[in-house]
């Protein structure tokens, strides 16, 4: 024979419930790590982006312009667009993104052509 709940208990729970999934992290919020906002340094970023990128070129067995820009001793960026301010934790999911990237994908992000841009890195976005 199964034990009932007391209909005070039901509605405790849901209402544990309720509270729980109306108490997440805002958007924006999530993965933050309680950081405090603070601008992301052009300089260090790129010089981190262009050593990624040359290491993956080099993994992947890649080759063309955007290889051999970031493999070079030069930055290949060292500002962001006027008006755009990235985050120091905007950076830090862009590297990782990078790094997760397989070479298929990393491809893409290096295509002579047309590179694409990953999402996490797309700071700033072009607005038509």
């Amino acid at each position: 024979m199964s034990a009932r709940l007391p209909p005070w208990a039901v509605q405790l729970g849901l209402a544990l419930a309720a509270m729980f999934l109306c108490t997440a992290p805002t958007p924006g919020d999530v993965g933050g790590c309680a950081q405090e906002p603070q601008e992301l340094d052009p300089e260090l970023f790129f010089s981190n982006k262009d050593y990624i990128d040359c290491e993956r070129c080099s993994e992947c067995g890649f080759e063309g312009p955007i290889c051999e820009r970031a493999c070079s001793d030069q930055l290949s960026q060292s500002a962001f667009p006027e008006g755009c301010l990235p985050l120091v934790h905007d950076g830090e999911v862009c590297l990782r993104a990078l790094l997760d990237a397989d070479c298929d994908e990393y491809a893409k992000y290096v295509d002579g052509d047309s590179p694409e841009i990953p999402l996490e890195c797309n700071f700033c976005p072009v607005r038509p």
